[in-house]
């Protein structure tokens, strides 16, 4: 199988494995008082600490959680209702491409819920952040958008939130390991990451807040972690995703040359279909994850086109959800205003992506699509 979904999931780097069955070895619970508990609890100290050396953060800011979804709503729901707590009138502003974690913890916070725009290639329209209200409370933008690729103006983002005295949240599940992420640097209050994404096990994920920032709960229990996120502390996911996010970040730079090489070769053969729109292409590096290639296919429903790419033995994903074996609209590529919202195509690189991989991707693109268009018709 070729597989071109690490967006989705990325095999488990075996520096991370190894830390994670190293950590199995350790036994207790971290939260336990006698030497094996305190042993436990010295790898998680040191996981905490390792993550935030790497990523530009202070030990006492990373709070452990099950994944980049709990992570996420820790900061909408978590940091919204805090800050619906003091005041009653305050507003929380999302991107309309945010992941659903972002979106739906932000409607339920409340009525007052407010919708930051994109253009045709998916990137925050930054005028937008002008025309907030006043009472603005909280802003979440995510750093890369998990489906087309797009990195967001968060220097705009965090200028303007703080102008509001807003807390900003960053959602950098798809920018961790793939564009320079520094918390500090960033001026950012809240950022969320998966360690899925990165090379750790399902799982584990954590959220980076602030010294000060206040969070509401939205779990009930023990309170591990910072008094806010309960339940049982998984020890070896944090070592796994400790080594697999300094794995990540330390060869970042190498890796994305590499993989814009071969996002290149994808691309160039979308290109050259007829009917088929690249999103993002000519824009600068910069803008741009190096992992995602993302493209609008005309005249197709994206399940049928994952289908025919399957039979080729190729795993790509679209971004659309399917329910009930009904194919949805993308509400990414609706927000971008492109008409053949059902027809979205995303292949993401990784760290075991190879040259044939995009090779073999490029040889079958085309007759899966006619393939898929005949379905269609």
């Amino acid at each position: 199988m070729i597989y071109l979904d690490h967006a989705s999931t990325t095999p488990v780097r075996p520096e991370a494995l190894e830390a994670f069955l190293r950590a199995c070895e350790v036994g207790g619970n971290a939260s336990s008082i006698h030497a094996t508990g305190r042993a436990a609890r010295r790898v998680l100290e040191e996981a905490r600490e390792s993550i935030a050396a790497t990523l530009g953060a202070e030990p006492a800011e990373v709070i452990f959680t099950s994944g980049g979804t709990e992570a996420a709503n820790l900061a909408g729901f978590g940091a919204g209702r805090a800050v619906r707590a003091l005041d009653k009138k305050a507003s929380v502003a999302v991107s309309s491409i945010e992941h659903p974690a972002v979106l739906e913890a932000a409607r339920a916070v409340g009525k007052r819920l407010q919708i930051l725009q994109v253009d045709s290639d998916s990137q925050l329209r930054v005028e937008a952040l002008g025309a907030l209200p006043p009472e603005t409370g909280l802003i979440s933008v995510m750093w890369v958008n998990n489906e087309t690729g797009m990195v967001q103006p968060l220097d705009a983002v965090v200028a303007a939130g703080h102008a509001y005295g807003a807390l900003v949240h960053s959602d950098a599940v798809q920018a961790v390991g793939h564009v320079p992420v520094s918390f500090r640097d960033s001026g950012l209050d809240l950022l969320s990451f998966s360690g899925h994404k990165i090379g750790a096990p399902v799982g584990i994920g954590a959220l980076i807040a602030k010294r000060g920032v206040q969070l509401a709960k939205t779990s009930y229990g023990g309170d591990q972690e910072r008094g806010v996120r309960s339940g049982t502390l998984n020890v070896a996911g944090a070592a796994a995703l400790a080594v697999a996010c300094a794995a990540a970040v330390s060869s970042r730079e190498a890796e994305a040359e590499r993989l814009r090489a071969l996002r290149r070769i994808a691309e160039d053969s979308l290109v050259a279909i007829d009917g088929v729109r690249v999103t993002g292409v000519g824009l600068e590096k910069s803008q741009r994850s190096p992992a995602i290639v993302h493209a609008v296919v005309e005249g197709v429903d994206a399940d049928s086109l994952q289908f025919a790419l399957d039979r080729a033995g190729i795993a790509t994903s679209s971004g659309s959800a399917c329910r009930a074996g009904v194919q949805e609209a993308s509400y990414v590529i609706e927000a971008m205003g492109l008409p053949w919202v059902r027809g979205g195509l995303r292949c993401s690189l990784g760290w075991t992506s190879e040259a044939e991989d995009v090779e073999v991707f490029s040889a079958h693109i085309a007759g899966a699509i006619a393939a898929a268009r005949a379905a269609h018709n």
